[in-house]
């Protein structure tokens, strides 16, 4: 895990941040996501047919995306800070499906660090690998503010 301080934030534009540990995609963890969500879609809980048609059930996209959290959290920690806010997303494109089973990972880039609303506003270029994939399940532009203390 990388640490940096909340003063040297902009040190990292332009950089690779890191990449998190794998992690399984089960299938209780996508039944518990459709539960919470309502997106009961046989693609995902429905295995019998979801293997038949598929060779697999799926995950949702957004259970994909809800990961970046947690990913995220092992891949750098940031000294100084007070809080720090989920600010939202510029564009999030799901470009793979994702096989329950499967084991995946966050691969962050720093895109930008500017001053925002008395703390620092970071977008950062998201991509949650599949192993053994070439193409990621999921890329998107996701953005933070973080407050110093």
């Amino acid at each position: 895990m990388r640490s940096i301080h909340f003063k040297d934030l902009e040190t990292l534009v332009g950089q690779e941040v890191g990449v998190s540990n794998w992690h399984e995609i089960s299938q209780t963890q996508v039944n518990k996501f459709a539960e919470a969500t309502g997106d009961h879609q046989w693609i995902h809980v429905d295995v019998p047919r979801a293997t038949k048609e598929l060779g697999h059930p799926i995950a949702h996209g957004y259970l994909t995306l809800s990961l970046l959290p947690m990913l995220s959290s092992q891949i750098m920690k940031v000294d100084g800070v007070a809080r720090g806010i989920n600010y939202g997303a510029n564009k999030v494109r799901f470009t793979n499906m994702v096989p329950v089973g499967s084991r995946v990972r966050l691969r962050q880039k720093c895109l930008s660090v500017e001053p925002r609303a008395g703390g620092k506003q970071i977008t950062m270029e998201s991509s949650i690998e599949i192993e053994g994939k070439d193409r990621p399940a999921l890329i998107a532009e996701t953005i933070g503010i973080t407050y110093g203390e």
